[in-house]
């Protein structure tokens, strides 16, 4: 008899294709603890669980990623459909599962076949589908194993948006403008390739790129909606060494920020034990496997390592028929395929679908035609699916040599084992561009072709430092030493994270599992440190500008409950910044435009803006002209936090703005339940996009991205190992565990990460019985 928790629910179902009995367990934090008689029974059990939790969710998931959402949602959505099926492996399979590893293939079919067993059993059983199905009136579809591996569009994607954007900028502003958009690293000076006629470039190039890479919106947006258009989506990792903790185990952490706002959530938690195969942690809900955890050998997790890993390319094509286009001095022909878009309630739509040998065509006119490659369209490169064969690995050589098959997106591995041994590693397909560096378009006539991939070993990786931690916050991470002639990219993100990581970690000695949960919701702003800084170098303490005392007496904490970091935001991202970017524009543009310009390439709310030119931009300044700056800014910025928090300023608290809301993305669909069923929060958040505690927000305050999912791994004392999976582990309408963490989540807490078995029956909630066909 197990020993669950007294009051524990108990089902039982048949499962076919298990070859012997199997369980979950499910914890009162609603992680599911699955035991198998087999590898593959574990992949099978994982699948029939993932659409016990999450069936609304996969089989979403899985419209979106195969262009069928118009079936179930209608006409609107089957351009949408088109530009999704643009972007499907369409390659070799055969290839696609050797890619991964010997047995992603059999992985994947148990996985599948378990999903399918489930959807099954709502067919026999209406009380288990989910609400969505019955509100809306369609029924989850059954799934092919090739789905899992052919579907790209879900990945975090690198670098056709900055290509696009540099270009827009270079096309219409003056020179110079561009530095003040975005930094570029290591420092490499700009030029256009020949033959790219930036004049040419449409306004909307990449919009069915966009279409095909990001989430419909279901119903028109509220002023609770998180906004921005791209999300700023990466993450933080780091690892330490024994001698840094109280213990002397290795510790490793990982926080990985995505969308903020989705209910359920994008990661879920599972558990996986079979003979010779027991592995713990993080993944997403639709794919077999963890690609963030442990295994009872080995502790894991990632961050982006942002390799360029896409092109856009500009083609002239023949005026007497455009679906040819100039290649190598001649006319080479798109392939073309017709597919049919099936559309509820309405006729099916025909989608042509056109392809270079570059990749899926996006945009045509005016003699022109625009295709990506993207190194995420090879072979082996479905997100995350890499993972099946490090999550099984036992040691650094084990690990090291499957971190060459891994593919998308690309990511700093950071690693740790009860040895002592701890590591950070990179990988992720890398394109060899021999004569250019990938910061613009380029022209599609074969003068600008990928020379191959880098090996694995060429790419950048460290063991056991001697100063005893690594860390990763997506920055520019590349050694010093590091050949410069091979191209990673040069679009990074700000090391804000990093510094103040480096920070903390250097300084620590008895680092708990405990105190790097709390180091994972660190909100002090590096950047209004060094703002601050500055300005009290060139106003002294305080004086007669309204507010400055507040904030030059605090401590750049952005906690929930500071007055003072309401105020530096406020001043900051609407005040400071635009007046900063007015200061240094005019010069290249003059005054009467430099207002316009500032506007466009950095708005005050701008999710993207690059905090390496907001600080260059303080400390360029002259001393007068910066306090002169200071003086007419800070009146505006208070005035505005009255206007927002009211005139008594100790009542000012940066959480009374800055908060986190959770939404179900059919919300406005779903007319027949409550809507306080369909949402979580809001809670007051601390931090900002700049922060450790990343908590990125547009322009009404409301976090958009952030890490949703924590862990920290207390390394060979598993069971102490730490976790939070907002806003729940659940994706079931009325379950319990749809929200019960999003509180604790929001206060910066975490729940016990059990791993050992008599630890998990303790707290087992639901015990679900699993038994093959008789």
């Amino acid at each position: 008899m197990l020993n669950e928790r007294a009051g524990a629910k108990r089902t039982s179902h048949v499962l076919p294709g298990l070859t012997g009995p199997a369980e979950i367990l499910v914890d009162r934090w609603g992680v599911p603890h699955i035991y198998a008689a087999s590898t593959y029974d574990a992949f099978r059990v994982q699948g029939f669980n993932a659409a016990r939790d999450r069936l609304w969710q996969i089989d979403f998931w899985r419209r979106r990623g195969l262009g069928r959402l118009a079936e179930v949602f209608g006409a609107e959505h089957a351009e949408r459909d088109r530009a999704a099926r643009l972007f499907l492996y369409r390659g070799d399979m055969r290839a696609e599962w050797l890619a991964y590893g010997s047995d992603t293939k059999r992985a994947s079919t148990a996985f599948v076949e378990g999903v399918n067993a489930f959807v099954a059993l709502t067919r026999e059983d209406p009380d288990l589908l989910p609400e969505e199905f019955r509100a809306l009136g369609y029924e989850p579809a059954f799934w092919d194993p090739e789905e899992v591996a052919r579907i790209r569009s879900h990945g975090l994607f690198y670098n056709v948006r900055d290509e696009v954007a540099r270009a827009r900028t270079l096309r219409d502003l003056p020179a110079g403008v561009e530095e003040l958009r975005r930094r570029r690293e290591p420092e490499r000076p700009l030029e256009v390739p020949e033959g790219l006629d930036l004049a040419a470039l449409p306004d909307d190039v990449l919009r069915v790129y966009d279409l095909a890479t990001s989430a419909p919106v279901f119903g028109p947006p509220t002023e609770t909606d998180p906004q921005g258009d791209v999300l700023p989506e990466g993450s933080n990792n780091w690892v330490l060494a024994g001698s840094r903790t109280r213990s002397g185990r290795p510790l490793l952490a990982n926080d990985p920020h995505r969308a903020a706002a989705a209910l359920p959530g994008l990661r879920y938690i599972a558990h996986l034990s079979a003979p010779g195969f027991d592995v713990i942690g993080g993944g997403e809900p639709a794919l077999p496997g963890i690609s963030i955890g442990h295994n009872g050998h080995i502790a894991f997790g990632l961050t982006i390592f942002a390799i360029d890993q896409e092109d856009l390319y500009v083609y002239e094509t023949d005026p007497d028929d455009p679906t040819r286009y100039r290649y190598d001095g001649g006319w080479e022909s798109m392939r073309r395929l017709e597919e049919t878009i099936a559309v509820r309630d309405g006729d099916p739509v025909t989608a042509e679908l056109l392809f270079t040998r570059h990749g899926p065509v996006i945009h045509q006119g005016d003699g022109r035609a625009y295709a990506v490659r993207a190194a995420w369209l090879e072979p082996g490169m479905a997100p995350y699916l890499g993972s099946m064969d490090y999550m099984r690995a036992r040691n650094w050589d084990q690990f090291a040599a499957a971190m060459n098959r891994w593919g998308a997106p690309p990511e700093n591995q950071v690693y740790a084992d009860p040895s002592g041994t701890i590591a950070w590693q990179t990988g992720g397909l890398t394109p060899i561009r021999p004569n250019w560096d990938g910061t613009l378009p380029v022209p599609g006539d074969g003068r600008y072709e990928w020379a191959g991939f880098y090996d694995a070993d060429q790419l950048p990786g460290k063991v056991d430092p001697a100063q005893g931690f690594l860390a990763t916050a997506n920055e520019c991470n590349l050694p010093d030493d590091y050949p410069r002639d091979r191209h990673i990219t040069y679009d990074w993100y700000a090391p804000s994270r990093r510094n103040r990581l480096d920070e903390v970690l250097a300084e620590t000695t008895d680092a708990t599992p405990e105190s790097m949960v709390a180091l994972q919701s660190d909100f002090l702003s590096v950047p209004a440190r060094r703002i601050l800084e500055r300005v009290r170098a060139v106003t002294g303490n305080g004086g007669t500008v309204d507010g400055l005392d507040l904030l030059l007496g605090w401590d750049a904490v952005l906690a929930p409950d500071s007055a003072a970091g309401a105020l530096f935001e406020v001043w900051f991202r609407r005040h400071l910044r635009p007046a900063l970017l007015r200061s240094a524009l005019t010069p290249l543009v003059g005054a009467g435009e430099a207002d316009a310009v500032a506007t466009r390439i950095s708005p005050a709310e701008d999710l993207l803006a690059d905090a390496r030119v907001d600080l260059d931009l303080v400390a360029d300044r002259p001393d007068a002209e910066l306090a002169d700056i200071v003086a007419r800014t800070l009146p505006a910025a208070v005035a505005e936090v009255e206007k927002l928090l009211g005139a008594d300023r100790a009542a000012w608290a940066w959480g009374s703005l800055h908060v986190a809301h959770a939404f179900h993305p059919l919300r406005h669909l779903l007319t027949g339940v409550a809507p306080e069923r369909l949402s979580a929060g809001p809670a007051p958040r601390g931090g900002s996009g700049d922060t450790v505690g990343n908590t990125a927000y547009g322009p009404n305050f409301v976090q958009s991205a952030g890490a949703t999912f924590r862990l920290v791994v207390d390394v060979g004392e598993w069971d102490s190992s730490l976790a939070m999976n907002a806003p729940g582990q659940s994706g079931r309408l009325g379950d319990p565990h749809l929200t019960d963490l999003f509180g604790p989540w929001s206060r910066g807490e975490a729940f016990p990460l059990l791993y050992s078995r008599s630890r998990i029956e303790a707290e087992a909630d639901h015990v679900i019985e699993l038994r093959p066909s008789p």
